[in-house]
């Protein structure tokens, strides 16, 4: 009985939240070791053998043993959250009449913000793959040049076919979090350097008598490129132009964000072009442009 609820709640995020294959992961493993916890007899002979019969007590020695297992406070808070979840589930399934996760409380964690890029690091990177004129230099240049131009999260990048790049209109369509579609515009540079990859380079890349491909860009196989070769591309160009190793595919769509708000973009179109559910998801790219502004500052006023 335990074990049925938590399957049914992992199927109710794929099939009605539309969540992510690694989102479903996490919430699986949180959910297994808490079944496990709510199975086992404990020192004070407290278990259960159904979900209506979890009280806030059994929950609040669950969490307590995370700590002294050694789990990090954001790790923890990470497990509260998909019990929390879980249990909002189970209440609104009718499967309990009382929700003790309530009352649990969740360890604070502090926000971290995001690193990113400023314009002229941008630029730095940006200028890397033109000094390589093979055809793999050609897609990496179309592939930083889209993705600062757009904002699009990685996996929405390699996802990509030809047909979801309007090259003469200047915008991408993609498919971002829950299978949702948005279409972002692209400026005049990115458009000139994914033209250029897919009339010049694409077309050497593709092997003697292969089949139609799809994708958008391409490995030297011919096939659709992948994330990691990606993060890897990346990391090799951020090296080249000096920058932080560590560099990743979202920090160019946090720079991307930033910049846009310092521009002068408005948050409710800046969460648009991102794909964010929630505004405030977006928010945090305020308090980027606000320390920005405020190292501006410093480093200009006569007297600060």
């Amino acid at each position: 009985m335990l074990e049925e609820s938590p399957r049914a709640f992992l199927s109710h995020l794929t099939v009605e939240k539309g969540a992510s294959p690694h989102t479903v992961a996490a919430y699986r493993n949180d959910l297994t070791q808490l079944t496990e916890y709510v199975a086992g007899a404990h020192g004070d002979g407290h278990r259960a053998s159904d979900w209506a019969q979890v009280d806030l007590k059994l929950l609040g020695n669950y969490v307590a043993g995370l700590y002294e297992r050694g789990y990090s406070a954001t790790t923890v808070a990470r497990k509260v959250a998909s019990i929390k979840s879980f249990f909002g589930y189970l209440a609104e399934e009718g499967q309990i009449s009382d929700d003790p996760t309530e009352q649990l409380s969740s360890p604070r964690i502090g926000r971290s913000l995001p690193k990113l890029l400023s314009v002229e690091e941008v630029q730095r990177l940006l200028e890397e793959p033109g000094r390589v004129t093979t055809p793999d230099g050609v897609r990496d240049m179309a592939m930083l040049e889209l993705l600062y131009a757009s904002g699009l999260r990685v996996s929405e990048m390699m996802n990509l076919n030809l047909r979801d790049v309007n090259l003469a209109e200047g915008y991408v369509r993609c498919l971002g979090k829950g299978s949702k579609e948005r279409v972002v515009p692209l400026h005049r540079k990115a458009v000139a350097a994914v033209r250029t990859w897919v009339q010049q380079a694409r077309p050497k890349l593709l092997q003697p008598g292969q089949k139609e491909e799809p994708a958008m860009f391409l490995n030297r196989r011919g096939e659709r490129l992948t994330r990691q070769g990606f993060w890897l591309i990346l990391k090799g160009y951020a090296r080249k132009a000096g920058l932080n190793s560590s560099i990743t595919p979202h920090t160019l769509r946090h720079s991307f964000a930033t910049h846009l708000l310092a521009g002068g973009a408005s948050l409710r179109n800046v969460q648009e072009l991102l794909g964010h559910a929630s505004i405030a998801t977006t928010q945090v790219y305020t308090h980027l442009t606000t320390d920005r502004i405020r190292q501006e500052y410093e480093r200009a006023h006569p007297r600060a």
